[in-house]
């Protein structure tokens, strides 16, 4: 990264059926501020060979190197971009990643409740796993980010958010040191032009939002491999969520 780039970078990670694509929505609403949609999807289908919906599309869309990758990422500024909002998906990170790469990034853990992930993950695609959900993975690349630095990342729970985004966002800001911007907390409606191909499949709920959705508290019904599933998360869930904004 060249000494001149003023640029803050910073990494989302999050797992799936969480408000990540409405938290990329909201930073990239600012005017300073330039979103980056799952940059290691492709690195990711590529390397498992795994059949998700649209497989050839997103690894004709992106970058099928790792390494390549973090090129983008930490290469020469964007003009007129102060901020680069990067959202990742963690269970697309492999470990063969240096997470040496991330260090100059502000770090940042956008945690959800196992239970509602499962479920929303369910109604949209019937292969689950412990991978799938990224809470594990989420909490081995807290633990690598922790170590490698003096820094521990900033840990933050959608429900929070969606419970008092005019509360919890500025706070947000303040904790990733970038001013805050109102523009923030609403957004138009529809397709992006960072959204990655795979919004097709996935994005329509959030493509209908121009903020964030009032917090309504859900019952969810899991079947019994669920259940089981869902058990597995937990311990990592329960970790990460020791490190929360406002815990």
């Amino acid at each position: 990264m060249s000494t001149a780039d003023k640029t803050t970078r910073i990494s989302m990670w999050s797992g799936p059926r969480n408000i990540s694509t409405a938290m990329m929505r909201s930073f990239g609403n600012r005017s300073d501020c330039r979103g980056i949609d799952e940059p290691f999807y492709a690195y990711y289908l590529a390397e498992t060979g795994l059949q998700h919906p649209m497989r050839d599309a997103v690894i004709a869309s992106q970058p099928n190197s790792w390494r390549e990758v973090i090129s983008k990422l930490n290469g020469p500024p964007i003009p007129e971009t102060e901020l680069l909002y990067i959202k990742h998906m963690t269970h697309h990170i492999l470990p063969e990643i240096d997470f040496e790469n991330f260090l100059s990034h502000k770090n940042c853990f956008l945690i959800r409740d196992p239970r509602l992930v499962i479920a929303s993950y369910a109604a949209k695609w019937d292969q689950i796993s412990t991978d799938d959900i990224g809470i594990k993975r989420q909490l081995e690349i807290f633990n690598t980010l922790q170590d490698l630095s003096d820094d521990t990342p900033i840990v933050v729970e959608a429900e929070d958010i969606l419970k008092d985004p005019q509360r919890m966002l500025p706070e947000l800001c303040k904790l990733l040191e970038i001013p805050w911007q109102s523009q923030m907390l609403k957004w138009p409606a529809g397709r992006r032009e960072e959204d990655g191909v795979w919004a097709e499949h996935w994005y329509a709920s959030v493509n209908a939002t121009t903020g964030f959705a009032p917090y309504q508290a859900k019952e969810v019904e899991l079947t019994t491999d669920q259940e089981l599933l869902l058990a597995a998360q937990m311990p990592y869930y329960e970790e990460l969520q020791k490190h929360k904004i406002f815990a």
